[in-house]
């Protein structure tokens, strides 16, 4: 049974609720459907609860280069998945375009047939070239997974994290996943989270042990690509290996893997403002490329809106205009129409994320396919 979020009067994250349970709230008016940054369904009372105690339950974060896994899980239940898109690529894409522009402003600011000292080379203003800093691109790995993190404490009531950690063999200043991952645990210590490590043998054993399937696809959005190794990063604080004397070893304790809701976040891709492109333009005319501005008031890139052409309603974000149209995307940022700009309503401002939410039934290897589907949030369970 799907356990829906909970919120106090106050907002407070109470114990989540069975969905029978939040359908009845919601017909008697003793609770309201609120939104957040995730899209995830969750509801808040509108009378004060009869009690604010909460079981334990914990985050598990299997942190990666390109893709991470979360997991929300309880003894008894697992209450939701998540599988982020990280932005390594675009960063590192962006990075590159940056220097090789500052590379050609140089160029063309330099007059390179006067004498070197007689250049206008300026000197540099400060020492930047500390040996301890997080490359750009692993640092936005890290927040964005920081920034979930913190959506959903405001969701689900856990401190408790456990994050995985590898070891690299050779030169650990080449392998990404582990450059930022002490990082990632110190930001996530001085927000306020208690924080447990764990290796991913550990994790795997603990996959094994469970029976939960595993993908061998990495970039496969389900939870069986990296969401399942949250679930066993979070079920280590209620399960202890025991080894018996003379034989291999068990665990103690056990944990619920029940169907969720499950969640693939991405940031919106939306270029900075650039004064030029690459080049310089020519005659000086500058076009608008980049930023979220558009030439509509109420309107902004990366909006979650509701659309109407021909007769048929969409759901989106807003990705471009023109001088009479906006463009909407869906959530892998394909373009779904360009729609005029008096039919297209607001929904949600831009969070800086992107969020398609379904349900999971991962359980056990006994399901050869998992069953995804996406649902629209609505007002009722």
């Amino acid at each position: 049974m799907i356990r829906v979020p909970v919120l106090s009067p106050k907002g407070k994250p109470l114990m989540p609720a069975k969905a029978s349970r939040v359908r009845r709230w919601l017909k008697a008016g003793k609770a309201k459907v609120v939104h957040n940054d995730l899209g995830i369904f969750q509801v808040q009372l509108t009378q004060p609860p009869s009690g604010e105690e909460t079981q334990d339950i914990v985050a598990g974060i299997d942190p990666g280069k390109l893709f991470t896994g979360i997991a929300i899980q309880s003894a008894k239940t697992t209450l939701f998945l998540a599988h982020l898109k990280l932005v390594f690529k675009n960063v590192t894409k962006r990075m590159n375009q940056r220097a090789m522009m500052r590379r050609g402003r140089r160029g063309r600011r330099i007059n390179r047939k006067l004498p070197f000292d007689q250049r206008s080379h300026r000197q540099h203003r400060f020492n930047n070239r500390r040996g301890n800093k997080i490359p750009p691109s692993i640092r936005a790995n890290k927040q964005l997974a920081l920034r979930v993190i913190q959506e959903l404490s405001r969701v689900y009531p856990f401190q408790d994290i456990v994050v995985e950690v590898i070891k690299a063999r050779g030169d650990k200043g080449f392998s990404p996943a582990m450059v930022g991952q002490y990082w990632q645990i110190e930001q996530l210590e001085q927000a306020g989270y208690t924080v447990h490590t764990q290796e991913g043998w550990h994790t795997s054993t603990l996959r094994q042990y469970l029976g939960l399937p595993k993908s061998k696809n990495k970039a496969e959005e389900s939870p069986a690509a990296h969401a399942v190794d949250g679930i066993c990063l979070a079920a280590s604080q209620f399960m202890r290996y025991r080894q018996i004397k003379g034989r291999s070893g068990t665990f103690n304790g056990g944990i619920a893997v029940t169907p969720c809701q499950f969640a693939v976040i991405s940031r919106p891709p939306i270029c900075r403002r650039q004064l030029h492109l690459m080049i310089p333009s020519k005659g000086g005319l500058r076009r608008n490329y980049g930023g979220t501005v558009t030439r509509h008031s109420g309107l902004r890139k990366g909006d979650y809106v509701k659309a109407e052409k021909a007769g048929i309603t969409y759901y989106g974000y807003v990705s471009g205009d023109t001088k009479t149209k906006v463009s909407v995307s869906d959530a892998n940022w394909k373009r779904l129409g360009q729609f005029t700009a008096k039919k297209v309503q607001l929904l949600q401002r831009n969070t800086g994320l992107v969020s398609t939410v379904g349900l999971s039934n991962l359980t056990t290897l006994n399901f050869d396919r998992l069953n995804c589907r996406e649902v629209e949030v609505s007002g009722t369970v």
